[in-house]
C-alpha cells in the first residue's frame, strides 16, 4: 500500500513537472516570439523614421538650392540692369545736358519745329512754353524771330513746371509736346537700353 501511494505520489510530481516544464517552455517560446515581433516592429519604424528624414532632408535641400538659384538669378538680373542703367545714363546724360546747354541747339529746334507747323498748319497759331529762367534769352528771341516765323501768331509763355527746354502746341492748347532734356534723356535711355543689353549679354 505504501509503494503505491509512493508511485502515485512520485507520478503526480513527475506530471506536474513535466506540465510546468511544457508551460514555462510555451511561455518562453510565446515570449521569444512576441520579443522578435516587437524588435521587427522597431526595425521597421526605426527604418520608415530614417527614411522620412532623409526624404525631408532631401526635399529641404532642393528647397533651400532652389531658393539659392532664384535669389541668384534674381540678384544678377537687378546687378545687370544697374549696370544697364549706368551705362546708359553715362552715354545720354552727358551729350543731352550738352545739347540743353546749347541755347543755339534749342533755337534750331524751335525754329525747326515752327516751320514744319507753318507748312501744315497755315492759318493756326502757336503755344510755346518755356521755364521762367529762359524769358531773357529764349524769350526776347521768339518773340522776335519767332513771329517773324508764323504769321498766325505766337504765344510765349512761362511755366514753373517745365525743365530745361521747352514745350509746344497749338494755340488752342488742344494738345502740348514736351521737349525737355529729362524728355530727351528718357527717350534715348529706351532706345539704346535694348542694344546695351544685347552689347553687354549678347541679347540675353
Amino acid at each position: 500500500m505504501e509503494s503505491k501511494l509512493q508511485e502515485l505520489t512520485s507520478r503526480i510530481y513527475r506530471e506536474g513537472i513535466e506540465k510546468a516544464s511544457a508551460e514555462a517552455a510555451q511561455i518562453k517560446e510565446q515570449a521569444s516570439r512576441e520579443a522578435a515581433e516587437m524588435l521587427e516592429n522597431a526595425r521597421r519604424e526605426a527604418h520608415r523614421i530614417v527614411e522620412e528624414a532623409q526624404k525631408e532632408a532631401e526635399e529641404l535641400r532642393r528647397n533651400v538650392s532652389n531658393e539659392i538659384r532664384m535669389s541668384t538669378r534674381q540678384a544678377m538680373a537687378a546687378l545687370r540692369q544697374q549696370i544697364t542703367e549706368l551705362i546708359t545714363a553715362r552715354m545720354v546724360e552727358g551729350p543731352v545736358k550738352d545739347a540743353f546747354d546749347d541755347r543755339e541747339f534749342i533755337k534750331k529746334l524751335i525754329e525747326t519745329i515752327i516751320k514744319n507747323w507753318q507748312s501744315q498748319n497755315n492759318g493756326q497759331g502757336m503755344t510755346v512754353i518755356l521755364p521762367p529762367a529762359e524769358e531773357k534769352e529764349l524769350g526776347a528771341w521768339l518773340e522776335t524771330k519767332g513771329r517773324q516765323l508764323l504769321t498766325a501768331g505766337l504765344e510765349v509763355v512761362y511755366d514753373e513746371k517745365t525743365g530745361k527746354g521747352f514745350r509746344i502746341g497749338p494755340a488752342d492748347k488742344s494738345y502740348i509736346i514736351s521737349f525737355t532734356e529729362e524728355d530727351f534723356a528718357n527717350f534715348f535711355r529706351a532706345y539704346l537700353r535694348p542694344r546695351t543689353i544685347k552689347l553687354l549679354y549678347g541679347g540675353e
